[in-house]
C-alpha cells in the first residue's frame, strides 16, 4: 500500500471504531470530525507529512475511547503508529483529575511525533470548548479547560513553531471570549 492508501485505511478504521460517538458540544457532531481535524492541523498548519504521524493522529483516540488494542493497531498500521497512539492514550481507570495531571506531567517526555499530535489535539479541543461547548459547561469551567490546555502545551513547546503559534492565537481568542466573572 502506498502512503495515501495507508492514511485512508487509518481514517476508515477510525471512522468505523468511532461510529455512533458524538462530540460533547451542543451541536453533537460526529466524533470522527475530531481526529480528522487533528490530522488536518498536523499536516496543514504544522506542515508535517510523516505518514505514520498522520495515521496516528487519525487513530489517536481509538485505544482510549473505542476498546482497540495496541496489538490491533500494530498489526494493521505498524509498530510506530501503535507506539504514538499508546503515548497519547489516557488511562481511563484513573479519576479524571489524575488523568489531567498526568497529561501535564507526561507532555515533556512524549516523542516528537506524539508531541505534534498532542498539540493539534489541544488546538482542536480548545477550539471546541470555545465555539461549541457542552451545554452544561459554565464560562468558568471552559476557562479552566483552556488554562489546563496551556499547562499541557507548555511541555510540548519547541516541537512545531507553526502549531504553537496557532495554539497561542487560539488561546488568546478563547480567553477574550470567556471573560472572568
Amino acid at each position: 500500500m502506498n502512503n495515501l492508501n495507508n492514511l485512508l485505511h487509518a481514517a476508515s478504521f477510525a471512522a468505523q471504531k468511532h461510529a455512533g460517538q458524538k462530540r460533547k458540544g451542543e451541536r453533537g457532531e460526529p466524533y470522527i470530525n475530531h481526529p480528522l481535524e487533528v490530522a488536518n492541523l498536523v499536516a496543514n498548519i504544522g506542515g508535517v507529512h510523516d505518514i505514520e504521524v498522520l495515521m496516528a493522529a487519525v487513530l489517536h483516540d481509538t485505544i482510549e475511547d473505542c476498546g482497540v488494542t495496541r496489538d490491533e493497531i500494530s498489526l494493521l498500521f505498524g509498530d510506530t503508529v501503535a507506539a504514538y497512539v499508546v503515548e497519547l492514550t489516557d488511562d481511563k481507570s484513573l479519576p479524571k483529575p489524575e488523568q489531567k495531571r498526568l497529561q501535564i506531567e507526561h507532555a515533556p517526555h512524549l516523542s516528537p511525533g506524539a508531541k505534534v499530535i498532542k498539540l493539534a489535539d489541544k488546538i482542536s479541543n480548545i477550539g471546541e470548548v470555545t465555539s461549541n461547548p457542552p451545554a452544561d459547561w459554565s464560562i468558568e469551567r471552559r476557562r479552566e479547560y483552556v488554562k489546563w490546555g496551556v499547562a499541557v502545551v507548555a511541555g510540548l513547546r519547541g516541537v512545531n513553531e507553526h502549531l504553537e503559534a496557532h495554539f497561542d492565537s487560539l488561546v488568546a481568542r478563547a480567553l477574550s471570549l470567556l471573560p472572568e466573572d
